[in-house]
């Protein structure tokens, strides 16, 4: 279980998030809010990228800061933007990142193609990273973050640049593997979620301001269809934010 207790973070007057506290077990959960809205940070400090000014993160209990390599093992992350060195292949890159999660050398490259399947990526792994198109990068960063098959995957806008059959193979996969992984997917498109979703938590202006099972959202908000409407009724005009904390 992923732990979050009183969980703040200022960047200057800026409050990014403020006494965020949230509990989360095995599920497909959708991290949901405006750019803005404290997604960002969140995922940051889960990650350790990022140190929070208060508050703790704890994983089965202890403090994730505490565990080091074997936190990392148990983490799978695919961030928003990463730069890829574009001399490599798609099988040199994900061997790269089998390495660094220490995934046995007897072990890696079933790992690697397990992976780039799960993806739609193995008739190309042997291509050269610089000649990927935009949604090839991402499948492989996502590629690289369930490798291993992670505890906790935390995905930072996943869909970004996918065509609407690889969007729906996305969701299809990370549904699969929250059966027994706990998978946080940050999106402000709620379409890429709602379907597959068994919990959403809603974040506005650092706030934990809805949390808890999909159906059960919609049905206590009067009117919403589902859970887009849930999510206009929640941010109304915030909707379209621009700032990235």
């Amino acid at each position: 279980m992923l732990q979050i207790s009183g969980l703040s973070k200022s960047y200057g007057r800026i409050r990014a998030l403020d006494e965020v506290d949230l509990s989360l077990e095995p599920g497909l959960y959708a991290l949901l809010g405006p750019n803005g809205a404290g997604k960002s940070t969140l995922i940051g400090i889960i990650t350790l990228s990022l140190r929070a000014d208060a508050g703790r993160v704890e994983w089965d209990g202890e403090l994730i800061e505490r565990m080091g390599v074997r936190y990392r093992a148990l983490l799978g992350y695919m961030p928003q933007q990463q730069a890829l060195y574009d001399a490599f292949s798609g099988r040199d890159f994900l061997q790269y990142v089998a390495a660094l999660k220490k995934i046995p050398r007897r072990e890696a490259a079933g790992e690697v193609a397990w992976a780039a399947e799960k993806v739609n990526l193995s008739d190309r792994l042997e291509e050269k990273l610089g000649g990927y198109s935009g949604g090839m990068r991402q499948r492989i960063l996502l590629a690289s973050a369930i490798l291993g098959k992670p505890q906790l995957l935390i995905l930072d806008e996943p869909t970004a640049g996918l065509d609407p059959k690889e969007r729906v193979r996305v969701r299809e996969l990370v549904k699969e593997l929250s059966a027994d992984c706990i998978v946080l997917f940050a999106t402000h498109v709620v379409s890429d979620i709602e379907k597959v979703a068994d919990r959403a938590v809603f974040l506005k202006k650092g706030k934990v301001a809805l949390n808890g099972p999909v159906e059960a959202l919609v049905a206590a908000n009067e009117g919403a269809g589902g859970l887009e409407d849930v999510y206009m009724q929640v941010f109304g005009e915030d909707s379209d934010g621009r700032n990235s904390l």
